[in-house]
């Protein structure tokens, strides 16, 4: 298992990406444990990127309950289809949402996120929750990472 990650900042996104990729897939090797796994991944994330906050919600009896996550303190638990990650898994599908303050039904759990990208993740045909990704800044999050994002969480069904 690797213990250290090699960052580096320069280079595109998808350069990035690219290069954190492989070392997540080192993390996660031979790792069955979904818990550390998801822990492991956010740590990767946000020491790549410096994302304001990241992080996984669970699905747990009919709602989603906050998991490991890299971060100021968020919101514990969201019902199907309220707020962005609500609404990624009721949907099935990654939203990107430029700017917050328009997403109809945002829940504020920190009023210093500007922008978020969620993901469902997956469990056969099944979603189990969604990786949850808040940035300061306005407009952060494109098809770029949410490519990049999903070939990250399909890491944890391999």
């Amino acid at each position: 298992m690797a213990e250290d990650l090699s960052i580096s900042r320069t280079g595109t996104k998808e350069e990035q990406y690219l290069s954190l990729i492989p070392q997540i897939e080192a993390l996660l090797f031979g790792e069955t444990d979904l818990i550390a796994n998801l822990a492991n991944v956010t740590a990767a994330l946000k020491e790549q990127f410096g994302w304001f906050w990241v992080g996984f919600y669970l699905v747990k009896n009919d709602e989603l309950v906050l998991g490991p996550f890299q971060g100021p303190v968020a919101c514990t638990r969201i019902q199907i289809g309220k707020g962005v990650c609500g609404a990624s898994w009721e949907r099935k599908e990654i939203i990107i949402v430029p700017n917050v303050d328009e997403f109809p039904g945002h829940i504020a759990c920190a009023s210093a996120s500007k922008s978020e990208i969620v993901l469902p993740f997956y469990k056969g045909n099944e979603i189990i929750g969604v990786l949850d990704v808040d940035s300061e800044h306005l407009a952060h999050f494109d098809e770029v990472d949410g490519k990049y994002l999903n070939k990250i969480i399909n890491l944890l069904n391999a």
